[in-house]
């Protein structure tokens, strides 16, 4: 590797952004249970001893905020658009002589699909009022369209990366040479589609997760009628092929809102350092796949929260937020 490279999310954290819900539109009929499960989400962290900084849109939304979070969450008022913070938010690099830098790439609201206003600046302006300078590659890439080791190795999947609505212009062979360089990392796991009717496309923070260098845990289907078997068995081939180590976590089986299936994954937990925050959907599975979890992290306490609300809106506890790591 490089000297600059995007640490993995087990490293110590000093806080975590969060983003608050504050779009009717975005959470029609939800957005008041999706504010109150993000608070949760927020407050656990808070009150696990790791600082938060949850922003909010506006005044109303900053009280909102206030009168479901507990004491310990910093709240800060922002201009952003989505909440969705591992996308817009900064990359903070690092460089193991105590540096930190943010780095930015190109956004284009996922494709196209989701123009927000705010959502092309709240990355750098945290990122500076922060203190960190601020690198702008020259090429789109979400945060959770990768997932690293930190021992060299960066995971993506090719329904991502190889979009036409997002680099048509660049190879694949240029795409690996652009994750090295910005990531500061060594080589590429392909992965290859995402979840059934995820909304960014197909990230891979929502299909499979690295727990340790070189080990990646992996959803098993539950239930003959989950509708991503094929998807969960594909990226486990395909990470053995590479010679990476597959961990089992069960998947939540079959969720549905009216009639159409939702991309409910308990691989978008969020590591922090005292706890690991598991998205829950209220199915039979839920336990299963938060125990799983908590083995594959021994050294931090495992909790489960309800994310069902949330998941309206298009993505859970891992997507909303984005971890300021410790200076190494």
């Amino acid at each position: 590797m490089t000297d600059w490279h995007f640490p993995p999310e087990w490293q110590a954290q000093d806080w975590l952004w969060i983003g608050f819900p504050h779009d009717a539109e975005e959470w029609p009929g939800f957005l008041e249970a999706a504010q109150v499960q993000m608070a949760q989400f927020a407050s656990a962290v808070a009150d696990s001893g790791q600082a938060v900084r949850l922003l909010v849109r506006n005044e109303a939304n900053a009280a909102r905020a206030h009168s479901l979070c507990s004491s310990a969450v910093t709240i800060e008022q922002r201009a952003y658009g989505d909440v969705w913070l591992r996308d817009t938010g900064p990359l903070v690099m690092v460089d193991g002589a105590g540096g930190r830098r943010a780095q930015r790439f190109g956004f284009n609201g996922w494709g196209g699909k989701y123009l927000m206003e705010g959502d092309q600046t709240i990355g750098a302006e945290i990122a500076r009022d922060a203190g960190l300078d601020v690198a702008t590659a020259d090429w789109i890439l979400e945060g959770g369209a990768i997932e690293v080791d930190g021992a060299g190795l960066v995971g993506v999947t090719e329904q991502v990366l190889l979009n036409p609505n997002r680099n048509p212009h660049l190879s694949k062979a240029e795409i690996e040479a652009r994750l090295l360089r910005d990531l500061g990392m060594e080589r590429v796991l392909w992965l290859g589609d995402g979840l059934i009717n995820d909304h960014t496309d197909g990230h891979i923070d929502n299909l499979a997760r690295f727990v340790a260098p070189n080990t990646l845990a992996v959803p098993v289907a539950t239930g003959a009628d989950d509708p991503n078997a094929a998807i969960y068995a594909d990226a486990k081939a395909r990470a053995e092929a590479a010679g990476v180590v597959v961990k089992p976590v069960p998947s939540p089986g079959r969720v549905e809102r009216d009639g159409r299936i939702e991309p409910a994954s308990y691989m978008n937990f969020i590591i922090t350092t005292h706890l690991v925050v598991v998205p829950i959907y209220g199915t039979p599975h839920d336990g299963d796949g938060v125990a799983a979890i908590a083995g594959l992290f021994p050294d931090r306490a495992t909790v489960g929260i309800m994310a069902d609300a949330i998941l309206a809106g298009g993505g859970s506890f891992h997507c909303s937020s984005q971890q300021m790591p410790k200076a190494l």
